[in-house]
């Protein structure tokens, strides 16, 4: 069976390394910014030609929502939006549009009754101050070194691990999991590494999967199986307040 499972290690970073991480999280947040006002724009210069009255079909081409679509939109822009681009990965940007896709769909899929839950408002502008520095990788090298204590993502090279990543390392060695992305997030003033895994996990098998019981919970007894079976109840707190009294 296979199944999705997240592995969260603290990083260890040196000061050049944790300008290069701020400088990918900088990136995500201006293609953010970026793809925002550019779909605010459009939808506002319609509202006001629904205002004077322009017919539907003649109002300013709405802007697709889609990741790809904002991908698109931005690779035609970014040498003019940031001709500094090329110093980070293309993954740093991808980051960026693609949490403004997801906002922008749970924000319309909430409006149209589509999404349960509380409403979702509309995206805002990503603040440097106020936003949380984070930046995610799909495609490139992402691993675990073979000494356990660092890991490797694209552009940001070799990153040291404050605590060893043996048990992810294992499977990966074993063929029971895959690296499916990895994102670098700063929380509480430290940065960790998440990684995002495929794992295969044995279904357990019952021994005996015909047998069924019943449990009842009571009080003078822990539980009152459908057996006839009594779990007697170990009453620690009458245990702990005997050697309480004997300690006194």
């Amino acid at each position: 069976m296979k199944a999705v499972q997240a592995y969260r290690f603290a990083l260890d970073l040196t000061p050049s390394q944790e300008r290069g991480v701020l400088a990918h999280a900088g990136a995500a947040r201006v293609a953010h910014n970026w793809a925002l006002a550019r779909v605010k724009a459009v939808m506002d210069q319609r509202a006001a030609e629904r205002t004077y009255g322009v017919p539907e079909e003649l109002l300013t081409p709405a802007v697709s929502w889609s990741l790809p679509a904002l991908r698109k939109a931005w690779n035609a822009a970014k040498e003019d939006v940031a001709p500094w681009w090329r110093e980070c990965s293309k993954e740093a940007f991808n980051t960026g549009l693609d949490a403004l896709a997801r906002a922008l769909k749970n924000w319309s899929d909430s409006r149209g009754g589509k999404r349960a839950g509380r409403p979702v408002g509309f995206p805002r502008f990503k603040s440097r101050r106020r936003s949380t520095p984070t930046v995610r990788f799909t495609t490139g090298t992402i691993g675990v070194e073979s000494d356990r204590k660092h890991v490797v993502l694209p552009r940001l090279g070799r990153l040291k691990l404050h605590e060893s990543a043996r048990k992810l390392a294992r499977r990966i060695d074993n063929g029971t999991a895959r690296i499916m992305s990895a994102t670098v997030r700063r929380d509480g003033g430290r940065w960790h590494v998440s990684f995002c895994v495929e794992v295969e996990r044995v279904v357990p098998v019952p021994a005996r999967p015909d047998s069924t019981v019943g449990v009842d919970v009571g009080v003078k007894h822990l539980a009152v199986l459908s057996t006839g079976e009594l779990v007697p109840n170990p009453r620690h707190l009458s245990s702990a307040q005997r050697r309480l009294r004997r300690l006194a």
